[in-house]
């Protein structure tokens, strides 16, 4: 009988996956105990915390909370021998969860790790690593199921939680996401007006990236509403953001703040209500994609971790909907969503983009033609319910 598992996640995307495992589990198995490393949507599931969730990315990014993450391991490490889990979930976060495995694994405790580190786009040689360390994997990517286990690792591609989270949503409205109605339903609910067109700009939810981009899109705001006063204009934000970040938020969007702008906490309703988007590469394109809405890409690094990325990646986008298209997609188009990155996601080329999607109509459909066959690959798998299923079946 399962009766203690350990989630430890990252970063706010992973801890949206924790959240949703955390629900399963707890509905298939009565009584049971979760504690781990998260935020408030995991709190909300029923996790006790032991830590929150302290994300970085990018070498200078990571260095400033450096102090904070060997906190958070030490805590870790401590209710790893004080609760002994039957089972411990890593979600994603790889520099932090490989020595949290390897703790576990001293420990004699069962581990699964769900999502896996991206391996295929640099430090392939970690595939071998996380094989010692873990009990089987459980990977979010059609194309990661072959790298593990051509590795001998006992591996299961599970589907995306993300869908499950957009099923939560089909479920509340019954109906085509991308109707009319639905639309119409949503902008209403958000506070926006129902008969107008809505773009959507979503900075991430890391602070680097909050600084980077969000004065960035304020002026992509300024600008397109002069150019289009029809349009209105949404930012979600992350539920885990912090005071500082979201008062970085609010303070470039006062200048522009009215009622055509409204900042939410719902990113999926949000992207239901949208017409079109500029999005942080991250979990939120992701989102998009699986949701239908154009979009263009935006992102910036320091020009240190830029420049060493460069170096040592080895994809040519950085979208996951465009590397889905790359890796996994036989009857591929070749149209690819539009990724401006450093000093080319400034506020011209992503007007410039926007615009063409608006205006062209033939080029939308294309868009649209090629974010179905991506969300096509995730449609039948139910990833938290799989994954708690895992869960079980190791703790047994």
């Amino acid at each position: 009988m399962l009766e203690r598992v350990m989630i430890v996640s990252g970063e706010s995307s992973g801890e949206l996956y924790g959240a949703l495992l955390a629900k399963a589990l707890k509905a298939g198995n009565p009584g049971i105990d979760i504690i781990g490393v998260g935020g408030e949507r995991m709190e909300a599931s029923g996790v006790s915390l032991i830590s929150r969730i302290a994300g970085s990315f990018g070498i200078i990014e990571a260095l400033k909370t450096y102090g904070e993450i060997k906190r958070t391991f030490k805590k870790v490490a401590s209710a790893l021998k004080s609760f002994n889990p039957q089972v411990l979930v890593l979600i994603d976060y790889p520099d932090f969860n490989m020595r949290v495995a390897r703790e576990a694994k001293r420990l004699g405790i069962k581990v699964l790790y769900y999502v896996s580190p991206q391996v295929w786009a640099w430090r392939e040689g970690r595939v071998k690593t996380i094989g010692t360390m873990v009990d089987k994997m459980a990977v979010i990517l059609p194309f990661e199921d072959e790298i593990y286990k051509n590795a001998g690792i006992p591996c299961e591609f599970v589907g995306h939680p993300i869908m499950d989270e957009i099923r939560e949503v089909i479920n509340e409205y019954g109906a085509d996401l991308r109707s009319a109605d639905i639309k119409a339903k949503v902008k209403e609910e958000l506070g926006l007006t129902p008969d107008k067109p809505v773009i959507t700009l979503m900075p991430g939810s890391r602070m680097h990236e909050i600084k980077k981009l969000i004065p960035v899109m304020a002026d992509v705001i300024m600008t397109l509403k002069e150019r289009y006063p029809d349009y209105q204009f949404a930012v979600p934000v992350a539920p885990n953001l912090s005071s500082k970040a979201l008062s970085i938020i609010n303070e470039e969007l006062k200048t522009v703040s009215d009622r055509s702008l409204i900042i939410t906490r719902n990113s999926i309703k949000t992207l239901l209500s949208s017409d079109i988007a500029v999005i942080a590469s991250g979990t939120s394109a992701l989102q998009a994609a699986f949701i239908g809405v154009p979009m263009v890409v935006v992102y910036k690094l320091s020009p240190l971790t830029y420049f060493i990325g460069r170096l040592i990646v080895k994809v040519r986008h950085i979208s996951l909907a465009n590397v889905l298209l790359d890796k996994s997609v036989r009857d591929d188009s070749g149209l690819r969503i539009k990724e401006l990155l450093q000093d080319n996601a400034d506020k011209d080329n992503i007007i410039e983009e926007l615009t063409e999607i608006m205006k062209n109509i033939r080029y939308r459909e294309e868009i649209a033609a090629q974010l179905n066959k991506v969300r096509d690959m995730f449609l039948n798998k139910q990833a938290s319910l799989r994954v708690a299923e895992m869960v079980e079946r190791l703790g047994a």
